[in-house]
């Protein structure tokens, strides 16, 4: 244990800075809490770069403004896209990196990978951010190629927080097993079908929108975890439940090329196989009722540059989530955007 971390701990629990009204800034000022999730998070980060980098995967960096969101308002996205002016130009805060990490793979052809914040005009609450840290990579590939991915990521960042912070945890967070077993394991997580999971649940939980698309509860998602395991991947979603871009599996629009990752409080990852081609793009688009012209470029590129990729997202709160065993996503920003005054106050009493 770090001697900066033997003092940091017991007893130690989450302040909940963010209820403060000021945000809880300097309450967090040498906050052992805040320690613990400053030393954990630089772990993560440093271990993402490692892995990255162990499997040719390059890091690329971006603009975090964009005009094509990864939320559009269409069928089977559900978040809300964040609009800001920037030199007179309207635009949006990006939402995810995904666009521009296919991008990416047309010029860095074995992959890229950041690690960025995104916003969502989300309303936050234990298990949810609308701004959070987001750690993406697009690699070239199918499914198969990206799950074989983010199983040895998601084993890489828990070695690396098990070897650097086992005896600090192990005096917070008491058992550290979840820790222990995904870093020694070795096997694939466990996966089934969207299909396979409702018939699982017995329909507990299965959420069917007005065009019958089904979708999971946070509930199905933490009953899933005590069925199958406490990692599970859900794969082939109904397409419609999620954004346009995933690919068809084998042509059939019904169905995505789509995969979750289930761990802690339930999804962590969100993944999936890209279109290839402009003409698939399109026909994703016109699926979920999306204006092709507010993706124009997007399907040009595909035009031009067809390439087999997949992609994923993971919320690296939530994993810090899952690391300490704990259940208020809140506590996890070293500085809270919770409950700021939407007008510009009188006083900046927050950075």
């Amino acid at each position: 244990m770090k001697t900066a971390e033997i003092a940091a701990v017991a007893p130690l629990n989450a302040p909940r800075l963010w209820a403060d009204a000021d945000g809880g800034f300097h309450r967090s000022l040498g906050s052992p809490w805040a320690r613990l999730v400053a030393g954990l998070q630089d772990t993560a980060v440093r271990a993402t770069y490692t892995y990255a980098h162990s499997r040719a995967v390059r890091a690329l960096h971006f603009p975090i403004t964009t005009r094509t969101v990864t939320c559009p308002t269409g069928l089977g996205s559900d978040s809300v896209p964040v609009p800001v002016q920037v030199n007179g130009v309207e635009t949006y805060l990006a939402d995810s990196m995904q666009f521009m990490l296919e991008y990416g793979c047309r010029v860095s052809p074995q992959g890229c990978h950041n690690i960025l914040p995104c916003f969502r005009g989300d309303e936050p609450d234990a298990t949810h951010l609308g701004q959070f840290v987001h750690s993406e990579a697009e690699v070239p590939g199918d499914l198969d190629d990206l799950v074989d991915y983010v199983n040895g990521y998601v084993r890489a960042m828990a070695t690396a927080v098990l070897t650097e912070h086992e005896e600090t945890l192990r005096t917070v967070v008491g058992d550290i097993g979840h820790l222990e077993r995904v870093a020694i394991g070795d096997q694939p997580f466990e996966r089934l079908r969207f299909d396979e999971a409702v018939r699982l649940l017995d329909g507990e939980g299965v959420v069917t929108s007005a065009d019958g698309a089904r979708s999971l509860s946070r509930a199905a998602e933490r009953r899933l975890m005590e069925l199958v395991g406490e990692f599970v991947w859900v794969t082939h979603f109904d397409h419609l439940s999620v954004p346009f871009y995933q690919a068809f599996e084998n042509g059939d629009e019904r169905v995505a090329e789509n995969a979750d990752l289930y761990f802690g409080i339930g999804e962590v990852v969100g993944a999936g196989h890209r279109h290839t081609t402009g003409d698939q793009v399109r026909a994703g688009l016109t699926l979920h009722k999306v204006p092709e012209q507010e993706y124009a470029w997007y399907a040009r590129m595909k035009d031009e540059a067809p390439m087999v990729t997949s992609g994923f997202g993971l919320g690296l709160e939530r994993f810090l989530l899952w690391a300490l065993r704990h259940d208020d996503i809140r506590d996890i920003p070293l500085v809270s955007r919770i409950g700021e005054e939407q007008t510009w106050p009188a006083s900046v009493d927050r950075p």
